[in-house]
């Protein structure tokens, strides 16, 4: 087997372990809780002899198993981060205030059915790698995703531009058009006075030329 025994322990207090074999893993075990620091999160690897203790303690819940050092590390982690999630889930609030071992008789069947599963079935290592792949692959996609949210923005900001743009054209047209019409009623207006200068005109040198207002000696 890989993995040779796993506990789930709040700070000092044992909730629940099994060992599938012989060994004084439960005292070393016992020690390295100790030497762990209680309110800081941690994911730390102890090595005595050819075995390896690997620690995962998050909010003062503490899972730990030994495995054979020929395993690595990334089974083990998983195996861990596997029983935390399996455990609060089951017991929820009564974690926090449980006596010591008051979870084992029924989450070691679990600890041991999930020891099993991760030493020997080889789909959890790929199930492992498939996670970290998929990890990757969200990575890029948020990556991905918040390029095309930036060229939308820019985007968006294209359409305002050529909105206002559209926007002006439109009151520049109507401000041609009355500046034009403005404009063509004052060259009316000036041709008007100027026909009616021209009459006066043409008037006065007539009567000037007929000797009179009337103009009788020219009819």
């Amino acid at each position: 087997m890989g993995i040779l025994y796993a506990m789930v322990a709040r700070g000092s207090v044992v909730l629940s372990e099994y060992s599938g074999t012989s060994t004084t893993a439960g005292e070393i075990a016992r020690k390295i809780l100790d030497k762990v620091p209680g309110d800081t999160d941690t994911h730390v690897s102890f090595s005595q002899d050819r075995y390896i203790f690997h620690v995962n303690r998050t909010d003062n819940l503490t899972v730990l198993c030994m495995a054979e050092d020929n395993v690595g590390r990334r089974i083990p982690f998983a195996f861990l981060e596997d029983i935390h999630a399996r455990f609060v889930k089951t017991y929820g609030r009564a974690i926090h205030s449980a006596p010591a071992y008051a979870m084992n008789d029924e989450f070691s069947r679990v600890l041991n059915q999930q020891m099993d599963y991760y030493s020997n079935d080889p789909s959890a290592d790929r199930l492992n790698r498939l996670k970290g792949e998929m990890s990757q692959v969200r990575t890029v996609m948020i990556e991905n995703i918040d390029k095309v949210l930036d060229r939308g923005e820019r985007l968006e900001l294209l359409v305002d531009k050529t909105e206002t743009m559209q926007g002006n054209s439109l009151r520049f047209r109507k401000h041609a058009r009355r500046f034009r019409t403005t404009v063509w009623w004052r060259n009316c207006k000036l041709m008007f006075t100027l026909i009616i200068v021209l009459l006066i005109i043409l008037y006065i040198v007539l009567a000037f030329l007929c000797h009179g207002p009337l103009l009788s000696s020219c009819f």
